[in-house]
């Protein structure tokens, strides 16, 4: 399927690796011009040569810190005019209560909610004049599904949920949608990060852990990047116009609510 995108552009956030280059892949195939991001700029450099040979795309990388100010205002002044924007940032530690002191909770706070309102607060504006815009925030299975161990991504990413369907409810009419992906377990540094987690915590094996990680997702396996970014490439296309203030999960059939 033609996504109707070609020659469009796309910010991707956070999207040196896991599933933010999977959603900048899925997009540079599409013929966006694709801007990426992260905070080590060798590391971008290299993304970016990578996403250039497998596509043929323009790729720009721009190195900056998404929860600071000056990082934000570094990615709006290079890419002022996106047609896509797809939020995402790493997720905070698990961990419990107990854990969590009053800076714990701004961090989780800034990197996963603050971020993301800001840069749709600064690109939403043009997107609606131009009467075409396509958001995505990457958030996280967490958001339906809460568990204790992940309360600093639950509470954070659920405040992005409610005031992005506020904000989609709006901007529809101007051809601009705003939607959510709500990964769990996919092949991705995350889930290397839970894996060695597992290892230490059971003093069992790198290819045992991962086993455990799969064997909770009624699929038997981690998703793959690649059908993570599709997703994301669907929602950005043409054709999704009609499609918005919705939250699609990714979770190899986890979650066993009816709605």
């Amino acid at each position: 399927m033609d996504l109707g995108i070609r020659g469009r552009t796309a910010l991707v956030c956070a999207s040196s690796q896991g599933l933010g280059q999977a959603c900048a892949l899925a997009l540079a195939q599409e013929g966006c011009r694709v801007f990426i991001n992260g905070r080590d700029a060798a590391k971008l450099e290299a993304a970016a040569a990578g996403l250039r040979a497998a596509t043929g795309a323009e790729v720009v990388p721009v190195a900056a810190d998404l929860d600071t100010e000056a990082g934000r205002a570094a990615l709006v002044a290079a890419c002022p005019a996106p047609d896509i924007l797809v939020n995402n940032n790493a997720g905070p530690p698990p961990g419990v209560l107990a854990d969590w002191d009053h800076a714990a909770w701004i961090g989780a706070l800034e990197a996963n909610l603050i971020a993301a309102v800001l840069l749709i607060r600064a690109l939403l504006p043009g997107m609606r004049e131009r009467r075409f815009g396509r958001i995505v925030n990457i958030t996280s299975a967490m958001v339906k599904t809460p568990h204790a161990a992940m309360g600093l991504s639950t509470a954070a990413r659920a405040g992005l949920t409610a005031v992005s369907k506020a904000l989609a409810r709006e901007a529809v009419v101007d051809n601009v949608t705003i939607n959510q992906l709500l990964p769990e377990r996919f092949d991705t540094p995350r889930q290397e990060f839970m894996a060695r987690r597992l290892m230490a915590e059971h003093g069992i094996g790198r290819d045992e852990a991962r086993q455990r990680i799969a064997d909770t997702l009624p699929a038997r396996r981690l998703g793959r990047p690649e059908e993570f970014g599709a997703a994301c490439a669907f929602l950005c296309g043409a054709q999704a116009g009609f499609i918005t203030g919705q939250n699609l999960q990714l979770d190899g059939g986890a979650y066993a609510g009816l709605v």
